[in-house]
């Protein structure tokens, strides 16, 4: 939910790897039971009435055929296959209005002692490449393992329902009491192209590939159109597999993060502490965790980053996490790197146990 989801899931989730339709959630889908090689063994998920028995589903393979100088036959034999996934929709709808975010519960959903042995056994097996990927894109292995950890558990869970038919439902039949259904419907129907545009130059096929209930595949979770811009072939064989070679999945998510400006040796977030007596609370949230206070602004609006947060160069976002009713919220100082975290997927909290997940495994390889 690149995810990648391409920015993500906000920008139009920009768009990512990713999922904005997601926002506070990994794109992985619920774990299976592994095998005896300790892979997760999957089961598709079928949905029920085929589309190709849809005129609005036929007219849209039409138009992508020509869009994309496809084979119109192909097209519409494969949208058509596609079945409808009765409970997709539902899980697409936000939670309850009011409902109270609560950090410490999100945060202990990735952040155990099981996710972090499965950590340090990933880190171990591929330190090279991920000093590599480092090497290549300025992307540190902490944070590459954070996001593999939390999506999927190292492969453990890349979801288990057919692409096409995830694509599918969401495209044509996207829950219309979203507040954004039109621009979620856009973008499923973006992503619904990508994978055509990209099954249609290999010999696979493309009702095969099975990923969360988004739409997104392999160790990373990526969109369909974060493979087609941002994954890569990172140990040369020829074919780009985030399935099962981690080689190529770290130098993606890498790539991933470069194509969204993460700029080496940037810390992500700073501690904070307040001056109540000129703190502007609501000046510094309204952003979001979008960075636009300078050091100085951030201090003179009464938040003042601890250590080399007084002198970070670049601008800052104040990210408050909610921890329920009985505690007062979480505060950090975002920089450019969190906020490009959070293009993986749109969400504070997701970014955070991404970098807690990291420095948690980072710190049981130094014991």
């Amino acid at each position: 939910m690149s995810h990648a989801f391409p920015t993500p899931l906000r920008a139009a989730v920009a768009a990512t790897a990713l999922l904005a339709a997601c926002a506070a959630w990994p794109t992985g889908a619920l774990a299976q039971k592994p095998q005896a090689n300790g892979r997760p063994a999957v089961t598709p998920v079928r949905g029920s009435t085929p589309y190709a028995t849809r005129d609005d589903a036929m007219q849209f393979a039409d138009d992508v055929a020509k869009r994309r100088n496809l084979d119109r036959e192909w097209v519409r034999a494969t949208i058509g296959a596609a079945r409808f996934l009765p409970n997709v929709p539902r899980l697409m709808l936000p939670g309850p209005v009011g409902t109270v975010k609560n950090w410490q519960t999100y945060r202990s959903r990735f952040i155990d002692p099981v996710r972090i042995a499965a950590g340090v056994r990933f880190w171990r097996a591929n330190a090279d490449t991920l000093a590599r990927a480092e090497a290549t894109y300025g992307v540190p292995p902490e944070i590459i393992v954070g996001i593999v950890g939390v999506e999927t558990i190292y492969g453990r869970n890349m979801g288990n329902f057919r692409v096409i038919d995830a694509l599918a439902t969401l495209s044509f039949d996207f829950p219309q009491g979203h507040p954004r259904a039109a621009e979620r419907v856009a973008f499923f129907r973006g992503e619904l192209e990508s994978f055509l545009s990209t099954e249609s130059r290999t010999a696979d096929d493309p009702l095969t590939p099975v990923g969360s209930y988004a739409g997104a595949m392999g160790m990373p979770q990526f969109m369909p159109s974060s493979i087609a811009k941002y994954a890569v072939d990172f140990d040369g064989d020829g074919r780009i597999d985030l399935v099962n070679n981690p080689v190529d999945v770290i130098g993606s998510v890498a790539s991933y993060f470069k194509g969204f400006g993460w700029t080496p040796g940037m810390p992500s977030i700073y501690p904070v502490h307040f001056e109540e007596a000129r703190l502007k609370k609501a000046l510094l949230l309204a952003p979001d965790i979008l960075p636009t206070f300078s050091a100085d602004s951030f201090v003179a609006a009464g938040a003042v980053p601890e250590g080399e947060g007084l002198k970070h160069k670049g601008l800052l976002a104040l990210i408050e996490l909610q921890n329920g009713l009985d505690a007062p919220p979480t505060y950090v100082a975002g920089t450019r790197n969190f906020y490009v975290i959070t293009r993986y997927n749109w969400s504070s909290y997701y970014a955070m146990s991404v970098l807690d997940l990291g420095q948690e495994v980072k710190a049981a390889m130094e014991q």
